[in-house]
C-alpha cells in the first residue's frame, strides 16, 4: 500500500481543484473490470450509496442487518430462503435447518451464529411465524415490511442498471411482483458463494468486516466529488468528523475513530491537518478495490434479472438484454 500525507502530498487531489486525472478504466489492470464509460458507472455507485445510507435513515434496525460483511451474507441467505419458497411451495419452508443446508457446503458460520441472527430478526419483528401442521418444526416468512425493505433494494438497484443501459428493470418490477422473489434469490446464491464477493479485497474488508462498517464505507463513497473523471491519485472529500458518522449511525466516536485509525494506518485514508481534522483523503486504491468489487453485484443482479424473466415470461429477449449489460461490464 503506497504512503501519502497532506493535502497536496503524494499527487493528492486538491479540494475544488478541476479534475485532470487520467479517465477512470483507461488503466490496463482496471478496465476489464468496469463498466463502458468508467465515470458513468461510479457516479451510479455513488448514488446508490446515497440511496443506502437513506435507507438506513428511514429504518437503521433493518438496515444494520446488512450492515456488515457477515450480516449482509446471512440476512440476504434467510431472505433468499423465504423467496425461493414462496416462488415455489415444493422448496422446504425457511427453518434454522434450512439456513444451515444452504451454507453447508462452505461452513463460513458456525450453526449458533446463523440461529441466533434467525433468531434477532424474529425479535425485531422481521421474521414471523408461518403456519405449520408439523409440530417439529417452526418455520419462518419474511414480514411483509421486511419484503417491502429488500424490495427497495433491489428496485434500487435495478435503476442503477437502467440509468446505464436505458433498460426498463425497474418498472418491470414495479408492475410484476413475481419478479422480486425469483431475481433475490438467483442474485443472493451467486453472490453469497463469489468469493470474490463475499471475501472484499483487503482495502474493503477492513470496514466490511466492522459492525457497521459498511455505512461508514458508504459515507466516504458518497461524498465523492459529483462527475469525478479519474482516480490516479487520492481524492478530496472535504472534512468528516467521526462525530458526524456515529451520530448518524447511532455509533459510539471511539468505533468510528478505530475504523478510519486503521484506514489511516493502511494508507487507505489521510488528513490534511493533524488529529484527523481538516479535509480527508481517500485513497485511489479504496476506490478502486470499491468499484471492481461493487461491479460483481450488480453483474450478479444483471444476469438474474434476465434468467427471472426468462423463467417466469419465457422471455427470451431478457436473457439477450442481460447479455448486452454483460458486454458493457466487460
Amino acid at each position: 500500500m503506497q504512503n501519502w500525507t497532506g493535502s497536496n502530498a503524494g499527487d493528492a487531489q486538491t479540494c475544488g481543484a478541476t479534475d485532470t486525472t487520467m479517465p477512470l478504466g483507461s488503466q490496463d489492470e482496471f478496465s476489464p473490470m468496469t463498466w463502458s464509460g468508467g465515470a458513468a458507472f461510479f457516479a451510479v455507485l455513488r448514488d446508490a450509496a446515497k440511496e443506502l445510507l437513506a435507507m438506513h435513515d428511514v429504518a437503521p434496525r433493518v438496515v444494520r442487518y446488512v450492515a456488515s460483511m457477515q450480516k449482509w451474507l446471512i440476512t440476504q441467505a434467510i431472505i433468499a430462503l423465504h423467496f425461493e419458497r414462496k416462488h415455489d411451495e415444493t422448496r422446504p419452508p425457511l427453518t434454522a435447518g434450512s439456513l444451515i443446508e444452504f451454507f453447508a457446503a462452505e461452513l463460513p458460520f458456525s450453526k449458533n451464529t446463523l440461529t441466533a441472527h434467525l433468531a434477532e430478526m424474529g425479535a425485531y419483528g422481521l421474521l414471523v411465524p408461518q403456519e405449520s401442521k408439523d409440530r417439529r418444526v417452526r418455520p419462518l416468512q419474511l414480514s411483509v415490511y421486511g419484503e417491502t425493505m429488500i424490495g427497495q433494494w433491489l428496485a434500487n438497484h435495478l435503476s442503477a442498471l437502467d440509468r446505464l443501459d436505458g433498460g426498463d428493470r425497474a418498472s418491470s418490477l414495479g408492475s410484476d411482483q413475481r419478479l422480486l422473489a425469483r431475481i433475490h434469490p438467483l442474485a443472493v446464491r451467486s453472490l453469497v458463494f463469489d468469493p470474490d464477493w463475499a471475501q472484499p479485497p483487503a482495502s474493503v474488508d477492513l470496514f466490511v468486516r466492522t459492525e457497521s462498517g459498511s455505512n461508514i464505507l458508504h459515507e466516504l463513497i458518497c461524498r465523492v466529488p459529483a462527475g469525478l473523471q479519474g482516480i490516479d491519485r487520492p481524492v478530496c472529500l472535504g472534512p468528516l468528523p467521526a462525530s458526524d458518522v456515529s451520530t448518524r449511525h447511532t455509533l459510539s466516536r471511539g468505533h468510528v475513530q478505530r475504523v478510519f485509525s486503521r484506514a489511516k494506518s493502511e494508507g487507505l485514508l489521510v488528513w490534511s491537518l493533524p488529529g484527523n481534522r481538516g479535509d480527508l483523503f481517500v485513497s485511489q486504491d479504496l476506490l478502486r478495490d470499491y468499484i471492481l468489487w461493487q461491479t460483481i453485484k450488480f453483474r450478479a443482479i444483471s444476469v438474474a434479472y434476465g434468467q427471472a424473466q426468462e423463467d417466469l415470461n419465457g422471455r427470451r429477449d431478457a436473457r439477450a438484454d442481460s447479455w448486452a449489460t454483460q458486454q458493457l461490464i466487460e
